[in-house]
Parts: C-alpha cells; sequence; structure tokens
C-alpha cells in the first residue's frame, strides 16, 4: 500500500500509530517469516534490475557496472547472509554462570527494538536505504525509511518496491525533503538509524535524545590512506584511484587524503596519474567522455567542491594532475593535489568527490601526530610490506574500521562490524552487527532450583559472615 503525496505531518502521525499497533505482532515472526520477507525483496531487485539502473544513471549518471557492485551486490550478499544464519542469531545466547548464582541458568534474548526510523543518504542511494531495512526486518521491528530527496529516481524506486512488498503499517516509505525528516523526528522511536554527515547526525541524535531513543549513526570524515616507504607504489594507485573515483569520489570509507613518505611521492603521481587515464581515457577523448565515470550528485555539491579546489590553489596547493571541470554536467576530472595544508577548506572538511590531497611525511610519528590530531576517522587504510609500520599505525591510531594494503573491503564483508567511533559514527552495521543493532539483548534469568535466603534479613553474624565469604571467595 503506497501512500498519498505529498505526505502530510497527519499522515506521518496516522501510520507511526500502526505501525506501533503493529509492532508487537511483528515481533512475534518467525525466522522462516522473515527470511521469506527478505528473499521477497531479493526477488523484487532481481526482477527490475534495468529500472534500477535507470534510476540512478537518471540521478548522477552512476554508470551501470557501479550499480551492480556498489549497490545491488551489496544488497544481495547481505540478503542471503542474513537468510543463512538468521535462525541461529534468533535462537537464546546462554551465558555461564557464576559459583555465587548457583542454581540459576541465564541467556540473552535479542528481541526487536520496536519502531525504527532509518535516515539514508543520496551517495549510495539504494544500498544505504536497504541495508539498514534488511537488519530491521530480519530482527522483527517495523519500519520507517526517508530516502534522499537529492537522488529522486532511486528514492521513487524504494517507494515502489516497499509499497509493492509490505503494507505501510509494516513497511513505510517517506519521499521529500528535509521537513520530512524533521516531522518523521519528532515521533517516539526506539532506535533511528541515520547516514549521512556529522553535522545532521547531531541533530538526528539530539532529537533522539527527547525520546531516549538509542542511535546507530553512520558519519564520515577525512579518512587517511598511508602509504609507506615499502609499499608497492604501482599496487597502490590502482587500488587508490578504483576507490577515489568509483561513485565519482562520493563514498564515505573513501581516502580522504593521502600519507606518503617523501621519497615514494613522485612515483606515486605518475602510477596515479596513468591509472586515471587506464581506467577513464584510454580513447584519448577525454574523461567526461567516458561511460564509466559518474557525476556529482547535483549542481550544489558540484559548486561546493570546486569551491574547495579553488580555495587550495589559491592558497599554493600544486595540482599534480586533474582538475577539469565542467560545470553544466556538474563534471568533475579526478584530480590530484600537493603542497596541500590545513589552512585549505580542502583539508578540514571532507572532501566526497574525485579530489585527492596528498601529503608527504619523513618518519612514522609525523603521521601518528597528524591523524591523532583530527577527529577520529570512519576508516584508516594502511599500505607497507613492513610488519613492524603496521602494527605501529594501527596500533597508535584509533579508527571505526582499518583496512591493510587494500581499501573499502570492509563494507563488503558481512562477517565484520562496520561503523564509526565518535565524530565519524555511532554502532555498528553488517549481517550480526546490523541485526543486534536493530535489537535489544534482552538478560534472562531463570532460577533453576534453591534460594539465597542464607544472605536475607536480619543481618545476624552468621549472615554477615557468609556474605564476607561471598565478597571474598566469589
Amino acid at each position: 500500500m503506497m501512500t498519498t503525496e505529498p505526505i502530510q505531518a497527519t499522515d506521518i502521525q496516522r501510520i507511526f500509530e500502526e505501525q506501533r499497533d503493529n509492532a508487537s505482532l511483528i515481533a512475534l515472526t518467525t525466522a522462516k517469516e522473515r527470511i521469506e520477507k527478505l528473499k521477497n525483496i531479493q526477488t523484487y531487485l532481481m526482477a527490475h534490475l534495468e529500472e534500477i539502473q535507470r534510476a540512478m544513471y537518471d540521478d548522477f549518471r552512476k554508470p551501470s557496472a557501479e550499480v551492480m557492485l556498489g549497490e545491488v551486490y551489496s544488497i544481495t550478499s547481505e540478503i542471503k547472509f542474513a537468510c543463512k544464519n538468521l535462525k541461529r542469531w534468533m535462537q537464546p545466547q546462554r551465558l555461564d554462570t557464576p559459583l555465587s548464582l548457583i542454581g540459576t541458568s541465564s541467556y540473552i534474548k535479542h528481541e526487536p527494538k520496536g519502531n525504527v526510523l532509518i535516515i539514508s543518504p543520496w551517495n549510495y542511494p539504494l544500498a544505504l536505504a536497504l541495508k539498514p531495512l534488511l537488519s530491521a526486518i530480519a530482527a522483527g521491528n517495523v519500519a520507517m525509511l526517508k530516502p534522499s530527496e537529492m537522488t529522486p529516481n532511486t528514492s521513487r524506486f524504494i517507494k515502489k518496491m516497499m509499497g509493492k512488498l509490505f503494507e505501510e503499517n509494516e513497511v513505510a516509505v517517506f519521499e521529500g525533503d528535509a521537513t520530512v525528516a524533521s516531522e518523521l523526528l519528532k515521533l517516539p522511536f526506539n532506535h533511528i538509524f541515520f547516514t549521512g554527515a556529522p553535522a545532521i547526525g547531531k541533530v538526528v541524535m539530539r532529537a533522539a535524545a527527547e525520546h531516549l531513543a538509542s542511535v546507530t549513526l553512520e558519519l564520515g570524515g577525512k579518512s587517511p590512506n598511508i602509504i609507506d616507504e615499502t609499499a608497492d607504489v604501482k599496487k597502490v594507485a590502482e587500488m587508490t584511484a578504483w576507490s577515489k573515483c568509483l561513485n565519482n569520489g562520493q563514498t564515505c570509507i573513501a581516502a580522504d587524503y593521502v600519507l606518503i613518505h617523501e621519497s615514494k611521492k613522485e612515483e606515486f603521481v605518475r602510477a596515479y596519474s596513468t591509472t586515471i587515464k587506464n581506467m577513464y581515457n584510454t580513447d584519448g577523448q577525454g574523461i567526461e567522455n567516458s561511460d564509466s565515470y559518474a557525476r556529482i550528485v547535483n549542481n550544489r555539491h558540484f559548486n561546493r567542491l570546486k569551491n574547495c579546489l579553488d580555495d587550495a590553489v589559491a592558497k599554493g596547493a600544486k595540482v599534480e594532475m586533474g582538475g577539469h571541470t565542467i560545470a553544466n554536467q556538474n563534471f568533475m576530472e579526478p584530480t590530484l593535489l600537493s603542497n596541500v595544508n590545513d589552512e585549505m577548506i580542502v583539508m578540514q572538511d571532507e572532501i566526497f568527490g574525485p579530489v585527492l590531497p596528498l601529503l608527504t611525511y619523513r618518519d612514522n610519528e609525523e603521521v601518528i601526530n597528524y591523524i591523532n590530531g583530527k577527529e577520529k576517522p570512519l576508516a584508516l587504510y594502511i599500505h607497507s610490506r613492513n610488519d613492524k609500520n603496521i602494527e605501529y599505525f594501527l596500533n597508535n591510531t584509533s579508527a571505526g574500521d582499518t583496512v591493510i594494503n587494500d581499501l573499502m573491503l570492509q563494507f563488503s564483508n558481512p562477517e565484520m562490524p562496520f561503523g564509526g567511533v565518535n565524530n565519524s559514527g555511532i554502532g555498528k552495521s553488517n549481517g550480526f552487527f546490523g541485526f543486534q543493532e536493530f535489537s535489544n539483548l534482552r538478560g534472562v534469568t531463570q532460577r533453576r532450583f534453591g534460594t539465597m535466603n542464607f544472605i536475607y534479613p536480619p543481618y545476624t553474624d552468621k549472615v554477615k559472615k557468609l556474605i564476607d565469604l561471598l565478597v571474598k571467595y566469589f
């Protein structure tokens, strides 16, 4: 069932109340029933691949291969993993019993949190809307989903799909701008899952605090890419170029800047430039004519990036390669900058585009001091063939996730918790960790025999002695 457009505050309130009334029934669904819902989503997606690809091309010229890899595959692999493991996840998790509680048994019951809100971003408009929704469904919740208005064609597809697969008292999708999100945030949800910028994450967290709702915040920040003097520069340049230009750099876990040993800088610049040409300009007709290169999502974000680039150049940055833009296409060429400093906007805010600043260092301590002088990143990448260097960088920094000798693999592994720390995020998703994020870990203790009456009042000398023994030995 699809809601009437445009959505009104009264409709939002009505659907929320219908979902709240239905939440207790959905909480009782079996693993088999939840798996069927997940499989229905997969079946629908696979039957509408051309429609999905067209929607994202119309939104920001996303190449069909990137739609399949970064959007569809990440969803279908998550569904398959959840279907394989959900029955086990839902089983009680038995706990050990201390001697002091002999006669009892304990376990954890994963119960759904209830009414959940998911606010998803525009950069991966299908995957980052559906992956948390899959976890919410697997955990037995009802959900209200607000996809981004910046990718209207994909949001429209999501709304149509969910309208076909679910009644709105279980899953409802709300299109619209920030005013719709604001109305949703007024409601007393049990859990809110938000993906986006840290500044908006703070707004979401403040709204959640009004109702003491738990939150998952998948944010971002400036993720560093460390390349030491032992790294295979050609291989690293290829990995970095692919990860930085995928989705036109509009990826929260893309490397935001490179910290490279000064002895490897020139080699990296040459290798990166060659790789970009081989990926996007093999015919010499210009990267703007490549069918493998997406666009900045809209003119506002294009102007933001152009301003970052112009500001850096005006303050002394050197364009090692790229820099070409076409405003009426929201096109920005892959761009490599050197001679950058923290006075530049490009080194202050998350870039979220195909601009890559390059900083050099001489000793490992410089790297640690620089990274730890900033907010904790969502991702940290280390490229090295020296185990001591790897251990040093890993042990002396903090990040949501770390990948060694590759980039951006963490989001594709359902066995690994994905998420940030502090400014780059709160909570984890992926596989079981996503299921757990939408669940209340309810501890259950049951007495099988005996009692604790030997410590009950009145507190005679005998009882006090028993309590003393309990404290001392148990």
